[in-house]
């Protein structure tokens, strides 16, 4: 087919394998007992149709998430052979099915990274030496070892020669990557060994040579066994990662140390280096969020591709086909690797392929459907694409019987109920009271950085008009207007909250869809902003990097209480706000404004909460003493939440039979995203 990508979309050998596209699946953590058998760590067919289904979208390799392989008695295939290879061969024959190539990547799991449900850490979980955890500090996590060496050396063999009888077309190791076990191994920071496993790079690398080796051996020289790397840690310290552009002393890999490192694995014999950056100490680099730049580690892992002559993919923030077969087609990498792109559109590949960009479905980097739901141990999934992971189950058909549907508010939940009756094939009109689709989201993809919020906005307005929803910009609905509808769902928003605080009718006092509407507006430099969610630290981010200086006022004890936000977009969230010095009181509230001064007063003795910073600017008090502190402000934002708008909801409930209304997205309770979108789909998808 012809192609306006004719690199990316043409084939590649891996090893002795023919992979058919440039595009790649990265591997991310399924683990819940839905998708993976916990005793075998082979796929159910649920887990399986996932995969394939990004196969039959195009993806030219698919990666499958982390199988540990540490002697333990569930999630670990080498225990029980036979159930392994019988299970996975649905897999592997759907992927072959559409012509993509399948690689199983195994892990040695977590070392010092190791933690449990309980939130205890169990020291004997074995790391390089004797180094602390990463979750809990105050612990130590034992050295490894030899023999338990030769032992993970043993069954990452056993296991890949289970996947090659499977069917399976290669492996990859989960070793010289994000700060995991065989990465500490590889990194002198961690790694304080001094037998054969530590010492110089040759040493810290001997674990990774001896898995590859045993593979070979087990599988034959033309078995692929791709390798996940790491280029640089990023890590300034324990548990502290260096933001993209900041000065600081690498404590891990650094380039010169990882390009060394890459030309000794391709001796050793690894088939390909697939490539990202970071580690668990700075963990928003392979898992990077919103505020990362888009394709964060292309820069990096091309020096990479300059030193070897195995295939080099390159993953993080990286969807851009423009810029894919640009760098391919030079020769700069040889694949490009996404992750969560697939998760939200997993027909991409065949969308580039077809030039059809304005269709696909844009990941936005927020993490609360893949990430945050592995740790809550569900299934993983994508914020803006339901179906994802519930392939079979969750697909839209025809309906029984058309209807004539009302969708009241244009906002994400309302775009996502007119969307799925549509496919259904039901009549959609869809009422929304201002001039434009999006709702409050317009203002939240409003900040430069959330350039995919503004794609996903575009992405359901070509979708409204594609499948023909009738769209009445400029026109409330009414109770009388929607009352006969076959269905009806509300989607009418929420309202901010609004504080009458004195001196909070100033001009200089706004709320967050103001400030985000105007905020490039703002006279002064001085910034209070009211309240430590995720809107008002976003806010105070954007307004930071613009050289205002910024103080955020919590009320309570922490900032940043987010439902679903995932650690890594907290970390990197936290550490541009520390970057960009901005001041955070907790437990305070503002009493007035007045004159250009914030009057905030403790709600508790909190002083050991408060940025040295503040102490700077304000010379507080001793600690323990309970004042008001005056805070310059020539401007006040304001961000405390949402009320849910319920009137029409409650006028339609004495018209409309309880079967025929439905109240959708915010108007059920406000929250983000994920929730807006799945609430309206999962209840369109039924009617």
């Amino acid at each position: 087919m012809p192609t306006a990508y004719p690199t990316l979309f043409s084939p590649i050998k891996i090893g002795s394998i023919e992979v058919p596209n440039r595009i790649a699946m990265m591997p991310m953590g399924v683990f819940s007992p839905r998708l993976m058998n916990l005793r075998t760590a082979a796929y159910t067919k649920e887990g399986a149709d996932y995969y394939i289904e990004r196969a039959k979208g195009g993806t030219g390799l698919i990666i499958s998430g982390i199988v540990p392989i540490i002697p333990m008695p569930y999630l670990n295939p080498v225990n029980h052979p036979e159930e392994y290879v019988e299970q996975m061969r649905y897999l592997f024959d759907g992927v072959h099915e559409y012509g993509s190539k399948m690689f199983i990547q195994f892990t040695a799991m977590n070392g010092r990274a190791a933690w449990f449900e309980d939130g205890k850490v169990d020291p004997g979980l074995p790391a390089p030496s004797e180094i602390q955890n990463v979750w809990d500090p105050t612990l130590k996590n034992r050295a490894m070892t030899v023999e338990e060496i030769h032992q993970y050396v043993k069954n990452f063999a056993t296991a890949a020669a289970l996947v090659k009888e499977a069917g399976g077309d290669g492996v990859e190791i989960h070793a010289v990557h994000e700060g995991y076990l065989l990465d500490q191994f590889a990194i002198s920071f961690f790694n304080h060994r001094t037998d054969e496993y530590g010492g110089s790079l040759e040493n810290r690398l001997r674990f990774a040579k001896e898995i590859v080796e045993a593979i070979k051996a087990a599988c034959g020289e033309d078995f692929p066994v791709s390798l996940r790397f790491s280029v640089r840690s990023y890590v300034k310290d324990f548990n502290r990662g260096a933001l993209p552009g900041e000065e600081f002393e690498e404590k891990g890999r650094d380039l010169a140390e990882a390009l060394e490192a890459a030309k000794l694995l391709e001796s050793y014999g690894y088939d390909m280096l697939n490539c990202d950056n970071g580690s668990y100490d700075s963990w928003y680099w392979p898992h990077p969020p919103v505020y990362m730049p888009k394709a964060c580690n292309l820069e990096d892992v091309m020096k990479v591709k300059e030193v070897v002559n195995i295939p080099v993919v390159c993953a993080g923030r990286f969807d851009d086909p423009d810029l894919a077969e640009k760098a391919i087609s030079e020769g700069k990498i040889d694949m490009m690797g996404m992750g969560r792109p697939l998760l939200a559109d997993p027909e991409l590949a065949n969308k580039f392929c077809e030039g059809r960009l304005d269709d696909i479905r844009p990941c936005i980097s927020c993490h609360q459907g893949c990430l945050a739901r592995i740790f809550q141990h569900k299934d993983i999934s994508c914020a803006v694409n339901p179906a994802c992971g519930r392939e079979k189950s969750m697909v839209v058909t025809p309906a029984e019987t058309a209807k004539h549907v009302a969708v009241v508010g244009g906002g994400l939940g309302g775009m996502e109920a007119a969307r799925v009756s549509a496919l259904r094939g039901h009549t959609v009109d869809l009422f929304e009271k201002t001039g434009e689709l999006g709702g409050v989201f317009v203002w939240a993809a409003s900040l430069d950085f959330k350039e995919d919020d503004r794609r996903l906005l575009a992405w359901y307005k070509k979708q409204m008009a594609d499948l023909g929803v009738n769209v009445h910009l400029n026109c409330e609905a009414t109770a009388d207007t929607v009352a006969d509808y076959d269905e009806v769902y509300v989607a009418t928003g929420a309202t901010e909250r609004k504080l009458d605080t004195p001196g909070f009718d100033s001009p200089n006092v706004t709320y967050a869809i103001d400030t985000l509407s105007a905020h490039d507006e703002f006279e002064g430099d001085d910034v209070v902003i009211i309240g430590g969610g995720l809107t008002g630290c976003e806010i105070a981010y954007d307004l930071g990097r613009k050289g205002k200086k910024v103080t955020i006022v919590e009320m309570t004890e922490t900032i940043l209480n987010a439902y679903g936000l995932s650690a890594a977009n907290y970390n990197m969230l936290m550490d541009l706000l520390d970057y960009y010095h901005v001041c955070v009181i907790k437990n305070a509230v503002v009493q007035k404004y007045e004159n250009g001064v914030a009057y905030v007063e403790e709600t508790e003795k909190n002083y050991p909460n408060i940025a040295n910073r503040a102490k700077r600017m304000f010379a507080l008090g001793p600690q323990g003493e309970k004042h008001v502190h005056e805070i310059p402000a020539d401007h006040i934002v304001a961000c405390v939440g949402y009320i849910a708008n319920q009137d029409l909801y409650h006028e339609l409930a004495a018209k409309v039979p309880e079967d025929r209304l439905h109240l959708i997205g915010d108007a059920v309770h406000p929250a983000n995203v994920m929730e807006a979108i799945w609430n309206a789909f999962e209840c369109a998808i039924e009617r």
